[in-house]
């Protein structure tokens, strides 16, 4: 998520803070697209990350005055949110597996899914190894999978990523690292020839 002109976010928020719902309306517009991304790609089902990303701004307008940008930028807070009311449908069952949820009715993956309209990576999701991909990192534990999405999906720093899960630095490096590997080896498992690897490179660059 590339953060907007901070002086004209602070702007927005002192005006949303005022009651401006044009003020609100402006920054749902430039927000929404990433939030409903990262649920989305968190969860695998678009039922939820709409809920999800309805949440996280229900929640913005009610408790603006939460926020403070000494501790972050306003990404990180929203990642936050959304992280928590993912985890919260998961505890709850209400989501329940999620590759199950990106199949289609024949059975085949639907990468389509897991990409919110204009998604820069919307033109690689027809590729088949970079929906085997997605298809992978919806399988991962979620702890993995956070730091796959905002780091690699979302091009999160680990400081920023850090702060928006909570966690230190060289944790986020870690589980990164062993995220990444599980990864690798699920895709090496399907790449039995040589055209499957020269696929697993290209969507390993998709990352």
């Amino acid at each position: 998520m590339t953060d907007p002109n901070p002086a004209n976010e602070k702007d927005l928020l002192e005006r949303i803070k005022a009651g401006d719902e044009e003020a609100f309306i402006q920054l749902y517009r430039e927000r929404h697209p990433a939030v409903y991304r990262f649920a989305l790609q968190m969860s695998g089902s678009a039922s939820v990350a709409d809920d999800v990303t309805q949440e996280v701004f229900l929640a913005l307008i009610r408790e603006v005055s939460n926020y403070d940008p000494a501790r972050g930028p306003l990404s990180g807070y929203l990642y936050g949110m959304a992280r928590n009311i993912v985890i919260d449908h998961l505890k709850g069952g209400k989501l329940h597996v999620s590759i199950t949820e990106a199949e289609d009715d024949d059975g085949h993956f639907s990468s389509a899914r897991l990409v919110a309209p204009g998604d820069p990576l919307g033109d690689l999701t027809r590729d088949e190894a970079v929906e085997g991909l997605r298809k992978a990192v919806l399988a991962l534990p979620e702890h993995y999978r956070e730091v796959v999405v905002l780091c690699d999906l979302h091009e999160m720093n680990y400081d920023h990523a850090a702060q928006t899960l909570g966690l230190a630095v060289g944790t986020v490096r870690s589980r990164l690292h062993r995220a990444r590997d599980l990864l690798l080896k699920k895709m090496t498992a399907k790449a039995e020839t040589g055209a499957g690897v020269a696929n697993l490179k290209t969507a390993r660059c998709a990352l």
